[in-house]
């Protein structure tokens, strides 16, 4: 660049911001608390090279132990089979009950259409303080609550949803099209015409592709919360692993493994058609 074309860029792009003093500095005290952090961490948990290659020859062993994956007697198939579709209801009913209750919840932690901080603060509290219980704490709640069984593992993912659901729901609220809102209140509809007619339709899409979405991830959750009691092939795989019995472990494993590769692949063909997006 010659000098007139340069002086002529600095005429028009004004001054050049000086670096920020100290932005380096800050860089590196910042990566070397993350890695005191992590050092700290390892230290904490016992973490050796030593632990971690013993556990490897260990996982060799256990896995050399799992073929093939096959239960010792054929007439287990039947069992499991069916303490696989009961997982399956347990993540279907559960889901379909946290949809359900999400779509007025969603409604009412909305900015947009609870005019009252107060309350929409309480709701949004809410939903925060139920979505933080883990869903296995949600099973070991209901366990006590109606007993043993898939009913229990049912309402636990129920509760964890509910809030999440609701949350997204109230996202996907607030950032609705006014076109349709000011139509219906043009027309001279009131607040329920508005949820119906003005918001609904343009969520509606959204809420369920979110429901579908959880219902694959929760046929995984209905598997581990099987394990404390809340039915299904969690209760089998639990009991495998404590008598050993690595090949009925693998077996199981592999069922879950084929089910949820199954549920995504449908899943995401469903929530593509409910979006209108079309798939090759």
């Amino acid at each position: 660049m010659t000098g007139g074309l340069r002086a002529d860029f600095l005429a028009h792009a004004g001054p050049v911001p000086a670096p920020v003093r100290g932005r380096g500095w800050i860089g590196i005290a910042a990566a070397a608390l993350a890695l005191a952090v992590y050092v700290g961490g390892l230290v904490v948990l016992d973490v050796t090279p030593a632990r971690i290659v013993a556990g490897l020859g260990r996982l060799g062993t256990v896995f050399a132990l799992m073929m093939p994956p096959w239960p010792a007697s054929s007439a287990h198939v039947p069992t499991y089979l069916g303490a696989l579709g009961q997982t399956l209801a347990i993540a279907f009913l559960g889901t379909s009950l946290a949809g359900v209750f999400a779509l007025p919840l969603g409604f009412l932690a909305a900015r947009n259409v609870v005019a009252s901080r107060v309350l929409h603060f309480l709701a949004r509290r809410a939903l925060d303080t139920v979505r933080s219980v883990d869903t296995l704490i949600w099973a070991l709640i209901w366990i006590n609550v109606v007993g043993l069984g898939p009913f229990a593992g049912a309402l636990a993912i129920a509760s964890t949803d509910l809030a999440a659901l609701a949350k997204l729901m109230s996202e996907a609220i607030e950032t609705a099209d006014e076109g349709p809102v000011e139509a219906v209140l043009a027309a001279g509809g009131g607040r329920l015409a508005v949820m119906r007619f003005g918001i609904l339709p343009q969520v509606l899409p959204v809420f369920a592709s979110q429901a579908l979405f959880f219902f694959e991830s929760n046929t995984r959750s209905a598997t581990i919360i099987g394990i404390v009691g809340a039915g299904g092939i969690g209760l089998y795989l639990s009991e495998m692993i404590r008598v050993l019995e690595w090949r009925e472990v693998a077996f199981l494993i592999l069922l879950v493994l084929v089910t949820v590769a199954v549920i995504d692949a449908v899943s995401r063909r469903l929530r593509a058609a409910i979006m209108g997006v079309r798939r090759n």
